[in-house]
């Protein structure tokens, strides 16, 4: 008798740290999406800063949307039911033009 009670601890502390694990994760998501948002700034300033005569730009508009479609699907997945999958948009990855 005394084992099983020994074991429903052990399974009940499991349960408890898988949701205290979710949790965490939930709240480092947030707040990763958050600072994406905080990005915009600094991409305005590097971009006011930009050499336009250069040959090679950097595209900071191509930047703005990859970093906006990763803060979208983290708060889609944060929003989101447990349990249902999502379709993933590829980024540009390419910002020289």
């Amino acid at each position: 008798m005394r084992r099983y009670r020994l074991i429903s601890v052990f399974l009940l502390l499991g349960i408890t740290t898988a949701a205290a694990d979710q949790g965490s994760e939930r709240e480092q998501l947030a707040r990763l999406a958050h600072e994406l948002e905080t990005l915009q700034p600094l991409i305005d300033a590097a971009q006011a800063q930009a050499d336009y005569p250069a040959r090679i730009r950097f595209q900071y508009p191509w930047l703005r949307q990859d970093l906006d479609k990763v803060r979208q699907g983290i708060l889609e997945h944060l929003n989101a039911p447990q349990g249902e999958p999502r379709q993933i948009r590829p980024l540009a990855g390419d910002y020289r033009r």
